[in-house]
């Protein structure tokens, strides 16, 4: 069985609460529930992983090294600045999907730089919570291969 984790950066946990026009009205644990019940049905294992610390993410990311085949990762505002996290990526060593939940081609100057896009099989944003689902699914083929 693929065993794909997905990561989520900083203030992911208030979906639901905060800007619902870039992000929606869908709240994290109903996006968690939405992505563990695609896996299920497709019968991939999934991990989901929030944290608005980087450190932790860096920590998970090592972590995943021995268990994951991929990752799945909204970096949130980390993605702008994280060198960090690039490097824990890149360490990983497979395949890796960038995900965002708002098109930030559409937003402000400074999300348009990502530190991860380079170096990542894709990227999939603007797509809401269709994102994840998009990204585990090629993923998921892409393993298979």
């Amino acid at each position: 069985m693929i065993k794909i984790a997905v990561i989520n950066g900083p203030n992911l946990n208030l979906l639901g609460e905060r800007e619902k026009g870039f992000y929606g009205c869908f709240t994290y644990d109903e996006l968690t529930t939405d992505i563990l019940n695609f896996a299920k049905n497709n019968n991939i294992e999934v991990s989901v992983f929030q944290s608005n610390i980087e450190g932790e993410i860096i920590n998970e990311i090592h972590r995943l090294r021995k268990w994951a085949d991929g990752i799945v990762i909204n970096a949130a505002g980390y993605t702008h600045t994280s060198v960090a996290i690039r490097d824990a990526l890149i360490a990983f060593g497979k395949p890796v999907v960038e995900v965002h939940i708002s098109n930030v081609y559409k937003r402000e100057n400074f999300r348009h730089k990502s530190y991860i896009s380079d170096i990542a099989e894709g990227v999939i944003a603007g797509l809401g919570k269709y994102s994840y689902i998009y990204a585990i699914d090629f993923l998921n083929n892409l393993l298979k291969k």
